[in-house]
């Protein structure tokens, strides 16, 4: 898993315990993940939303948001987009039509 973003996010919050342990549950939760299709990444991770059928999902890290794409065929993840809550709503507006153009506009889908 490509986890630099995460690591960067951890470093410009260090005395932030609450998103530490969040974002260290995250890349424990999706490096230790067995994860074969959708349902499985729900059960172990309710606050993941699939925002894209290619396998795009948002998931919840304290107050921030990141995307992160998961190949169920190679068993990998790959943080895409990493973000507070308000810098999401600025990017994406909450907008699954927003998300697509932006994955489409990274040459991501």
């Amino acid at each position: 898993m490509v986890k630099y973003k995460l690591v960067k996010l951890k470093r410009k919050n260090r005395g932030n315990s609450k998103l530490i342990v969040a974002v260290d549950k995250l890349i424990s939760d999706i490096e230790n993940a067995n994860w074969t299709k959708k349902t499985d990444i729900k059960l172990n991770r309710p606050d993941a939303d699939c925002v894209h059928s290619d396998g795009f999902y948002f998931f919840d890290i304290n107050i921030h948001r990141t995307m992160v794409l998961i190949v169920f065929e190679q068993n990998e993840a790959t943080i895409v987009w990493i973000g507070s809550h308000d810098k999401y709503d600025l990017t994406f507006k909450g907008n699954i039509i927003t998300i697509e153009k932006w994955l489409r506009n990274k040459l991501l889908i």
